[in-house]
């Protein structure tokens, strides 16, 4: 659609990147070392954030991260269903034989999450995504997983990412049991206006552009566009890019935002 016209070796705001290529923003900077935190308490860690801050990102940062030979980690985007649906999710990540009823599941992921931390030293790590959509027995059995020798040892490291909903669901006294549990919270806000050039900078430097092709009053209008969200920005963006090279002019203007924006609705 534009490459040739700016010269990009791809589209700049249209791929996923890869782990080492992410742009380190304050927000993501800080969830990693609040996770890094997590791990090493090997405890129930909250992560909450509107759609499209980049969650999920943070997630696959945490797991390109930790050390192949000491870490495990499982993700599970599941999180609708009743509690054998969530086990029955669980155990396939662990590579176990799928039971037929809830405590014979429970028992497996118990009994693999005791091999994996007790023999072969390796500490296991559940991500499940999308959390804010479980049904609160399935929150409530997430919490009894990550019950060992009686609470005495802690050998699953639980992370529940969701909407900022899951924050508000947390407050009730129906879950006040997980909720005395979680050691570390974060939520994750958007990019600030500030660090808006430097990532709009660094993710065309990888498409193989080195010029700023966004003007101030473009980079302002993007930014009351989407709040800093990186979803939303790399949507926006891609739209106002193909404004400018239709427009056969190089430099993206206010006015190329706002058609990219108009587009989009």
């Amino acid at each position: 659609m534009y490459l040739a016209h700016f010269g990009f070796t791809h589209y700049p705001f249209d791929r996923a990147l890869q782990p080492d290529e992410l742009f380190a923003s304050s927000t993501a900077r800080e969830a990693q070392a609040r996770l890094n935190h997590l791990i090493e308490l090997r405890g129930i860690g909250l992560i909450t954030g509107e759609v499209g801050c980049g969650k999920t990102t943070v997630c696959r940062q945490l797991s390109a991260a930790l050390h192949p030979g000491l870490y495990r980690l499982f993700y599970v985007p599941l999180s609708t269903g009743n509690v054998l649906d969530m086990y029955k999710a669980i155990a396939w990540q662990l590579g176990l034989p799928i039971e037929r009823n809830r405590a014979s599941a429970y028992r497996a992921i118990h009994a693999e999450v005791s091999r994996l931390t007790l023999e072969t030293k390796t500490h296991p790590v559940l991500v499940v995504d999308e959390a804010q959509h479980l049904r609160n027995e399935v929150l409530e059995d997430l919490r009894l997983l990550t019950n060992y020798a009686m609470d005495a040892e802690r050998r699953l490291c639980l992370i529940l990412v969701g909407l900022p909903e899951l924050r508000r669901r947390l407050t009730m006294a129906v879950h006040e049991s997980l909720t005395q549990r979680i050691v570390v919270r974060y939520h994750l806000s958007g990019l600030s206006r500030e660090e808006l050039p430097a990532y709009l900078t660094h993710r065309l430097q990888l498409a193989g552009c080195a010029l700023p092709l966004f003007e101030p009053a473009a980079i302002e209008a993007l930014y009351q566009a989407t709040q800093g969200l990186p979803r939303k920005i790399n949507r926006a963006a891609h739209y106002a890019l193909s404004a400018a090279a239709l427009a056969k002019v190089r430099q993206i203007s206010a006015e190329h935002i706002q058609c990219a924006l108009e587009e989009i609705q």
